[in-house]
């Protein structure tokens, strides 16, 4: 008896084509905010400043702008067109258009994708290129139309080698005629089971801040396709200055209809509001993901559907943060990616990543660094996508009020498995953290607990690393600045740190009053708008040598101010000190070594908008040094307690039942 070989065929896999990306612009026609969207310009390469370090980047002479050409805003035809004139070229190699390829080949299913492109005109060419890490672009494939109508083209292109970076991008160059893009999209095709789109719930926690409350609210109810994927808008509203009562929020209420419900509740900070949000969603139990969202930014609603496409198509659940660009200069990138340093237990950038940087002059293609792909701890909760089952496995925000609890929370994901992805082509405009004055007023006490809570649960170093040392260092300096109110405030967090985490629930509506009357009582907290506030400045003997103590001094002369600083804190105070200034001090200039040269100053605080007179204090000096000595050498001495009860405690303070008594105490359930 024979054996016939036989040939068998494996099944085929089902497969769904999905689109991942759309060309958007912007009709507002807002020429600060175009050059994310298209880009005339032809790029200028920067210098491979990839594996240098910070110090070694900096001795780079500045690039030179790019941006000599503008795109044209009366070119935008339409939320997915623009027209290109005769023999002109338009890249859309630009923040919103361009395809981040490797950040797909990284973390999805897609192996693959096919961008298609819709022109009319006569005698135009459409060019597709990609990068490579180090930015330099290759040119792939280009088509050319062949009549005056409308025709469409496809490319089809492997992500096989965007394994540490790059993008992909397509431009215009026009014929005699001109040629207008119709639409552009890049899709997939995907497995079946990847073919449903998943929805949202948007948690919005707002705080006496309706006309940018109401004004997110209309542009996400206006979006059609942000519809297609919205199941409801959380509101959790803590303020007095309510959402519902200003003007503009008909419009935005009419535009959400029934997927609008907004909850009052006391002000339980950011975490109590996007926990709320959070325990809603999980309640419900329809959305796939929820997205935290501040109350104050501006919103390209594309990127909602964006995180939305890119988490569906996670080879794992993961966390789809978005980037931030600056609400006053909107071409300025803010934040690229966040990590937290595990030594010092600070947030910061990737070493590989440039702050603020401005797309208005060097845009994507000419910056080298856009193109190495960026890897992340977590994402601000300024837009951050999370999924449902992590909420379900890891629990909700911890109890923080503000400041480290989105951190905190990309940190557990992270422990859990869980990872997050700060997508680009997904963002926000929002204040920048540099124009704020959080690290000296009552938001002070809780940068303090809340990193220090967040260093006991997740730092990997025996006794916090350096987090004892820096902390210790930090309020000797504040203490040199005369920000004795400061100082006062993160003394109190930890002591409170000390106490456990068994009151961060109960305290959660009640800290902030108890702090503002703390700091109340110092006169570096007592600020005015009036610039005739204060007296004008008088000495009792003019500076010695005619030097300026304001005036930079060089290494040796920074050491030796900070060294004679150190002995005048326990020297009597010059006369007229108590009664007149010294001198002002512009915010920029208020560094503790300069500052503590002066027994009385005025200054000016970063939003520019007020100052305060500070006083040194010799007496209150000593009090406060004596006790930050205590209280850090207690802090190290129990640190591995601390550790071991924060970490057993995590679970059930940030499981839902715990979250849903606290809500029930505020009287909201």
């Amino acid at each position: 008896m024979s054996e016939t070989a036989q040939t068998v065929t494996p099944p085929q896999t089902q497969t769904h084509r999905r689109v991942l990306q759309r060309v958007v612009l912007p009709t507002s026609r807002d020429t600060d905010v175009l050059p994310l969207y298209v880009d005339p310009d032809r790029p200028q390469l920067d210098v491979n400043t990839i594996g240098m370090t910070a110090k070694q980047r900096g001795r780079i002479p500045p690039a030179m702008p790019n941006a000599e050409i503008q795109p044209d805003p009366h070119a935008v035809t339409g939320r997915r067109s623009y027209r290109v004139d005769a023999n002109d070229r338009v890249s859309f190699g630009t923040y919103f258009n361009a395809f981040p390829a490797s950040y797909w080949r990284r973390w999805t299913v897609v192996d693959a994708v096919r961008l298609e492109v819709t022109v009319t005109g006569a005698g135009s060419r459409v060019t597709v290129y990609r990068s490579m890490p180090d930015g330099r672009a290759q040119r792939v494939e280009d088509q050319q139309t062949t009549g005056e109508g409308a025709q469409s083209f496809v490319f089809d292109l492997s992500l096989a080698t965007f394994a540490d970076g790059g993008w992909y991008w397509f431009d215009l160059i026009a014929g005699d005629a001109g040629v207008r893009l119709d639409e552009a999209s890049w899709t997939a095709e995907v497995p079946a089971d990847r073919a449903e789109t998943g929805t949202v719930t948007i948690g919005i926690t707002t705080m006496n801040r309706p006309e940018f409350c109401a004004d997110l609210l209309r542009q996400i109810g206006e979006d059609d396709d942000v519809r297609g994927v919205l199941d409801e808008v959380v509101l959790a509203e803590q303020g007095s200055d309510k959402v519902s009562d200003h003007a503009a929020y008909p419009a935005a209420a009419a535009a959400l209809g029934d997927r609008l419900r907004i909850v009052e509740q006391g002000n339980l900070g950011g975490s109590g509001g996007y926990a709320r949000a959070q325990l809603e969603t999980l309640e419900a139990g329809r959305s796939t993901y929820m997205m935290c969202m501040d109350d104050d930014v501006v919103c390209e609603p594309e990127s909602i559907v964006r995180a939305v496409t890119f988490g569906d198509l996670c080879r794992r659940p993961t966390i789809v943060g978005g980037h931030m660009f600056s609400l006053y200069a909107k071409s300025r990138l803010h934040s690229f990616g966040e990590i937290v340093q595990r030594y010092r237990f600070w947030w910061q950038s990737p070493p590989s990543v440039n702050t603020d940087w401005d797309f208005g002059e060097r845009n994507l293609r000419s910056s080298r660094w856009l193109h190495r792909r960026v890897d992340v701890d977590f994402n601000g909760w300024f837009m951050c996508l999370i999924p449902t089952r992590v909420l379900r496995e890891i629990g909700l925000s911890l109890p923080l009020f503000i400041k480290w609890d989105d951190s905190e929370y990309g940190l557990r994901a992270q422990q859990a498995g869980y990872p997050t992805v700060t997508l680009p082509g997904a963002a926000v405009w929002h204040v920048p953290w540099t124009d704020k004055n959080d690290a000296v007023d009552w938001q002070s006490y809780f940068h303090q607990r809340n990193r220090f809570v967040a260093a006991l649960i997740h730092s990997p170093y025996e006794r916090g690393g350096r987090m004892v040392l820096e902390s210790f260092n930090h309020q000797v300096k504040h203490l040199f600045a005369l920000e004795y109110s400061t100082a006062e405030l993160r003394h109190k967090a930890l002591e409170d740190v000390l106490a456990g985490p068994d009151r961060l629930h109960e305290e959660l509506g009640t800290k902030l009053p108890e702090l503002r009357a703390m700091r109340a009582a110092y006169a570096d907290a007592r600020t005015s708008p009036d610039p005739e506030a204060f007296p004008e400045e008088r000495r009792a003997k003019p500076p010695k040598r005619g030097q300026d103590p304001t005036q930079a001094k060089g290494r040796i002369g920074f050491y030796l101010s900070a060294l004679t600083s150190g002995i005048r804190q326990v020297r009597p105070k010059r006369p007229l000190s108590d009664d007149y200034p010294e001198a002002r001090l512009a915010a920029m200039d208020a560094r503790w070594w300069i500052v503590s040269q002066f027994d009385s100053v005025v200054v000016s605080m970063p939003d520019g908008g007020s100052a305060a007179w500070r006083h040194r204090d010799p007496e209150e000096f000593r009090d406060l040094l004596r006790r930050t000595v205590d209280i850090h050498q207690q802090l190290h001495r129990e640190w591995p307690r601390l550790a071991e009860l924060y970490r057993g405690q995590l679970d059930e303070i940030t499981s839902p039942e715990r979250w849903s008594k606290t809500f029930g105490g505020d009287g909201t359930r």
